[in-house]
Formats: structure tokens, C-alpha cells, sequence
């Protein structure tokens, strides 16, 4: 027990080091020169900033995102918050409740700050994470009740929902919204399940919600006329019917959005001779049921040949600038996310980058599977403006090269094999 608690204790005082060699990557990254000297001071720090983050990240194996958090909190403890940095330092509290404190403080004044670590500090290494939270942040509004209206309209703006896979086929689907909507919303599944509950009904109060959710956002037909008009599309037996199979003679249609699933089958499953896995975009491996499923309601397919013993599907040569749509599909299924080392943002939200320019030093880069590669908008711009580079091998592993020369590896999700798709749109199967 005495071992455990001091090896927590070393990890506060690494954290306190790290924080103290992450400040001082961003001192001497806002000394940088990355760019001509014609462009302007804002231009520079943003470049001096993407170079910081981008290397930090990539070395740390860390999103972005994480890594300008990380930045922040440094620069916070080291220069506004003395004492909690001592105490880290000190391995009296954890990181963790130093982050805590730290981002209690950032929309403070300097005066406020220094009030608020002398308020909530002392004891905190007695308190567990939650606990310390929830009492930094009382004391925090108690210090400057009027800026909660400003700071709720800012934080409005980054509202989003988040998907993270789980084991076993599950998934996390995680809303960030305003307190008000998310409680309005929670309120109404626990009502509307809860007018589900029946005796003969087997299912959970908890389950009976999480198909409610379904049932509201997922667009399926149902029995009746499809082609009836909205005012009936909407009607319903007004507790939830649908997710229990009652009131479906009265809903016409349920109106939501209808998903855009891709499923890549293996070639011998599809034949019936392997029971390996089908692979869900943007998740991983799922059963076959699952993959039915799903395949049987989808508007329309798009096949895709893997090799059945390396899982390496076909590469794509093409000639033309603008990658055609089967090109695109298959581009998007190999790379799966941005191919940064610090992005795991989807592939389909990405641009698509020639990795040898369409046009350089009169050397065309071809437009096939083997010279594109996915990248974010964020790092599509650091390639081109900060002195990022890579080079993609005929597999589709790329090698980055740094602004500081160091480099970091990417793999495809998915490898290419040594066959091409004939320049057409029709599929070679």
C-alpha cells in the first residue's frame, strides 16, 4: 500500500516536470520563423502555435485538441497558479486536480484567480476528483456570479455530439448541450418509457429508454401508407408506441434521418466459407447478424473486394485531378481517419490530398489510391504552410517529417493490395 501511494505521489511530481517542459516548448515555439518574414505578426504566431501543438502532439500520441488543453493548463500553473503548483510539484494533489482547478480559472481576473486557489486548495488532496470539482466550481460562481450568462453563451457555441466504440459491438453516443435541453431531453425518455412499462413488458427502464432514443432519431417504415402526407407522418399513439410494437396501425411513417452505413465484408464470408467479421465504418468489427441487418436496410452498396488473407483491398489508378467516387469511397475505407499522427478525426470529413502534388517541377503525381491520403482541413493547411511533409509508400503507409525534423509513422486502417481497379465506374465483382 505504502509503494502504491508513493508511486501516485512520483506521478504528480513527472506531471509537475511535464508541465514545466511543455511551457517551455511553447516559449521557444513563439521564437520561431516558420514563415517568409513578408507575412504578418498574426500569421506567425498562428504558424508558431500549429508547428507547438502539432509536434507535441504527435510526440505525446495524443489528439491535438488534448495537447492545446494540456498546453493550457501548463502555462496556467506555472504562471497564475503558484501555490497549486507547488503542491503538485510537492505530489500533494494529483494532476488531475490540478487541471481541475486550472480550468476553473482561465475566465478569471487576476485578483479572483489568486482568491479562488486560496479557497479551494487547502484539503484538496483529501477529496476525490469529483469532489474537488464540484467544490471548485461552486466557489468559482460564488467569485463571479455575473459572467455565468456570457460564459453559458460561449460555451453554447460548442455544443456537439460525440460518437466513441465501445466492446462488443456498442458504441457511445455522447450529446454536449445546453443543461436545459439535455434535462428536457432526458426527461422525456424516462417519461416516455416509463408509459411503457407494462407487466408483460421484459424490458428495463433503462433499456426502454435507450429504444426510445432510437426510435425518435432513426427514420424505418412502418405499417401503412408511405406516401401519406407529413400531418400523418407524424401522428403517433403519443407514448412512444414504436419501440414496442404498439400503436403502429395508427403511424404512418416516422420521419429522422436515414444513416449512411458502410460495411466492408470479407470476399469468403460473403460466399459462406468464413465466419470472420464484417468491419463497420467508423467502428470495427461487427457480428454478421449486425451486418445483415443493416445491409438489408440500405438504399444502395458499395462493394469493395478484400483479399482473404491479408484483408489488403485494390488500389485505384486513375489520371484525371478530381478523384471519381469510387476512387473517393475507396480512399475513405482505407484511411478511415485524418492520416496525422495526432488526428483521429473521420476520413470522411477530410480533404483529399495528392501526397506528390498533381503538378510539381513539371512531374505530374498520379491520382490513385497510392498518392492520396485523407487529411483534415488543419492539417491539409499545416502541410502546405508550416513545414509539415510526408512520403506514402505503395502499401499506404505514410511517414511524416516534422517542422523540427523529426519523424512519425501512420498505417491504413486497411492495406492495398497489388491488383487495380480498371479506370471505370463499375466494380470489378
Amino acid at each position: 500500500m505504502d509503494l502504491v501511494a508513493e508511486l501516485h505521489r512520483r506521478q504528480a511530481v513527472l506531471a509537475a516536470e511535464t508541465a514545466v517542459a511543455i511551457d517551455r516548448a511553447r516559449q521557444l515555439s513563439e521564437n520561431l520563423t516558420t514563415l517568409p518574414v513578408t507575412e504578418s505578426t498574426l500569421r506567425q504566431r498562428w504558424a508558431n502555435r500549429r508547428v507547438l501543438v502539432t509536434e507535441l502532439a504527435c510526440a505525446l500520441r495524443i489528439p491535438e485538441r488534448t495537447m492545446e488543453t494540456q498546453i493550457a493548463i501548463s502555462h496556467a500553473l506555472i504562471h497564475t497558479l503558484p501555490d497549486t503548483f507547488a503542491a503538485l510539484q510537492a505530489g500533494q494533489i494529483s494532476y488531475r486536480h490540478a487541471t481541475v482547478l486550472a480550468d476553473q480559472t482561465f475566465t478569471l481576473s487576476p485578483a479572483d484567480r489568486s482568491a479562488l486557489e486560496k479557497a479551494v486548495l487547502p484539503g484538496a488532496g483529501n477529496l476525490i476528483v469529483s469532489r474537488f470539482a464540484q467544490k471548485a466550481r461552486k466557489a468559482r460562481e460564488r467569485l463571479d456570479p455575473e459572467s455565468i450568462t456570457t460564459r453559458h453563451q460561449k460555451s453554447v457555441a460548442d455544443r456537439a455530439v460525440f460518437f466513441e466504440p465501445a466492446a462488443d459491438g456498442m458504441a457511445y453516443l455522447n450529446a454536449f448541450l445546453p443543461a436545459g435541453q439535455a434535462q428536457a431531453i432526458c426527461t422525456r425518455l424516462t417519461n416516455t418509457a416509463r408509459g411503457l412499462q407494462r407487466a408483460d413488458e421484459p424490458r428495463t427502464l433503462t433499456q426502454l429508454k435507450a429504444d426510445v432514443l432510437v426510435d425518435l432519431i432513426l427514420d424505418r417504415d412502418e405499417a401503412g401508407d408511405d406516401d401519406a402526407d407529413d400531418d400523418d407522418a407524424d401522428e403517433t399513439d403519443g407514448d412512444g408506441g414504436a419501440a414496442t410494437g404498439t400503436g403502429r396501425s395508427r403511424r404512418k411513417r416516422r420521419r429522422g434521418i436515414k444513416a449512411d452505413v458502410v460495411i466492408l465484408v470479407p470476399a469468403l464470408t460473403l460466399l459462406g466459407r468464413s465466419v470472420e467479421p464484417a468491419v463497420l465504418e467508423g467502428y470495427g468489427p461487427i457480428d454478421l447478424d449486425t451486418a445483415r441487418e443493416l445491409a438489408g436496410t440500405a438504399p444502395g452498396w458499395l462493394r469493395v473486394l478484400t483479399n482473404p488473407e491479408t484483408g489488403a483491398f485494390l488500389s485505384v489508378g486513375r489520371e484525371r485531378y478530381t478523384p471519381p467516387a469510387d476512387l473517393r469511397a475507396a480512399l475513405r475505407l482505407r484511411d478511415a481517419t485524418c492520416r496525422s499522427p495526432g488526428c483521429s478525426r473521420a476520413a470522411a470529413d477530410c480533404d483529399i490530398d495528392h501526397s506528390i502534388p498533381f503538378w510539381e517541377n513539371g512531374h505530374r503525381g498520379e491520382t490513385n489510391l497510392t498518392n492520396l491520403a485523407s487529411l483534415c482541413p488543419k492539417n491539409h493547411r499545416d502541410k502546405h504552410e508550416i513545414g509539415w511533409s510526408y512520403v506514402q509508400d505503395d502499401t499506404g503507409t505514410i511517414t511524416w517529417t516534422s517542422p523540427t525534423g523529426h519523424q512519425y509513422t501512420t498505417e491504413p486502417e486497411h492495406r492495398i493490395g497489388p491488383s487495380t481497379f480498371p479506370d471505370s465506374d463499375l466494380a470489378p465483382f
